[in-house]
């Protein structure tokens, strides 16, 4: 008897890593479904596009795709193929009817709270296919369920092979309650939800038993995380910090992206007592002038900011930091940049991300008179971009001559070397032997590259 052959599922991922975890439960919630993922778009069945609204003219990229997706799909058709289209995520959330309006070829729109819904909803987009195409519609789902959606998606799959499996990312609180007067956040994935903290260990237990040795857990405001336990108790994230080191097998871990507002003692504390939590921090200030970061509805000051730096400090000396910065935000100055670029030389940031500011329709932002002229932006970004690759560059070095725990992941670029990630999310580059790939080894650094390091195998020492 002849097997029906699986159907091909392609995700195009945009944006975050949330997006990418979200990716992959698409990906497993089809694949009992009969879809299995494929690299080459062109011999997919279904096609999903998992969008990103954070940066600029994000609709407009999506759209732009859409438009190569109908080459294709009429492609499929002259020869007798069909193509499924689905989108997902937060532009589909924002611009969900309006999507179907524009391009009429979408089988399916929906959110990112709606996942676990998507096979019901592919099942409704295929039984519209039958349908008169002057009377199909797209399948749109952008509604806030009650329901938890992580509990209704089928359990995380993570394939272990050699170089690859041995980090993951894990999402644990999704949403926003801060309302940044720039960010459509708040707006596209809802309230700050959290999960179980049962639910988050045994997904974390899962993974590290598949092989998993980093996880990295996600939210929009993770460190705002407060899952309840089995007694109805909200748990913060330093105290779920506590309870994932005790899995047999994992060995590191991460999260972003943070607030400065919800960074705790309980977390700090947590930063202070685990090694197993790297000392590597993205904690977001976007400007270091108290008059925009009231624009921006931050809620904290530069001072206060500065304050919890040096906490954190306190409690970790290792710790480097990596943060968001806005340039040209309305009615920033010359005197409110050189206090962003003041704050960044107090900090000294290991790494950072800078932007400048384009409006969100629907943000409180996009109202806001005194925009900034563009060529005053690129100006600004240039300049603050310059001071933070430099001191990216400084911290490279500075890891020069010292002894780093690197996990070692995949094998590296050049014959006879291999690679992985510092605690602070440098790659690293070694000569060794693929046998090394899968643990954690003590590494010499011994130089720098471009945006690595150089390292040594630390030889152990006879007794």
């Amino acid at each position: 008897m002849n097997q029906i052959a699986p159907k091909k599922l392609f995700i195009k991922t945009y944006g975050c890593q949330m997006n990418v975890y979200d990716s992959d439960r698409m990906a497993d919630a089809l694949a009992p479904h009969g879809y299995a993922p494929t690299q080459d778009m062109a011999e997919a069945d279904l096609v999903l596009l998992n969008t990103c609204h954070i940066r600029e003219k994000a609709s407009e990229k999506v759209f732009s795709e859409l438009g190569r997706l109908k080459e294709l799909q009429n492609e499929k058709r002259a020869s007798g193929g069909d193509l499924m289209i689905g989108v997902a995520g937060c532009v589909a959330q924002a611009e969900g009817e309006e999507i179907a309006r524009r391009a009429p070829m979408v089988d399916m729109v929906f959110g990112p709270q709606a996942y676990h819904r998507l096979p019901d909803m592919l099942a409704k987009a295929e039984g519209n296919r039958h349908m008169h195409p002057a009377l199909r519609r797209a399948v749109v789902d952008t509604d806030f369920p009650e329901e938890d959606k992580f509990a209704n998606l089928p359990a995380a799959k993570k394939d272990v092979t050699i170089g690859r499996g041995l980090t993951a990312f894990l999402t644990v609180q999704e949403g926003c309650d801060k309302f940044c007067s720039f960010c459509v956040v708040p707006y596209t994935r809802g309230a700050e939800v959290s999960r179980p903290v049962a639910q988050v260990v045994e997904e974390a237990r899962r993974l590290a038993d598949a092989g998993v040795k980093e996880i990295t857990l996600l939210g929009q405001n993770v460190n705002a995380y407060h899952g309840e336990d089995a007694s109805g108790r909200a748990v913060g994230l330093g105290e779920l910090a506590y309870l994932l080191a005790e899995i047999p097998g994992l060995e590191r871990l991460r999260y972003t992206t943070s607030h400065p507002r919800d960074m705790d003692d309980a977390l700090i504390a947590a930063h202070r007592d685990l090694d197993f939590l790297m000392p590597y921090l993205h904690l977001p200030v976007q400007s270091g002038s108290d008059r925009i970061l009231k624009a921006m509805n931050r809620k904290h000051t530069a001072a206060e900011y500065m304050r919890l730096i040096e906490r954190i400090k306190d409690a970790r000396p290792d710790m480097a930091f990596s943060g968001d910065f806005i340039v040209g935000f309305p009615g920033e100055t010359d005197a409110d940049f050189e206090d962003t670029l003041k704050i960044i030389r107090d900090v000294g940031y290991s790494s950072a991300y800078s932007f400048k500011y384009s409006t969100r329709p629907g943000t409180p932002g996009a109202n806001l008179t005194e925009q900034i002229d563009e060529a005053v932006k690129v100006e600004r970004l240039a300049r603050l971009q310059e001071l933070v690759n430099k001191q990216t560059t400084d911290f490279h070095a500075s890891c020069v001559g010292r002894t780093l725990p690197v996990l070692i992941e995949r094998v590296g670029r050049m014959p006879g070397q291999v690679g992985g990630r510092s605690p602070y999310l440098q790659a690293v580059h070694l000569e060794g032997s693929t046998d090394l790939i899968g643990a954690i080894h003590e590494v010499d650094i011994i130089g720098t590259s471009t945006n690595s390091l150089v390292g040594r195998l630390r030889q152990a020492v006879a007794a």
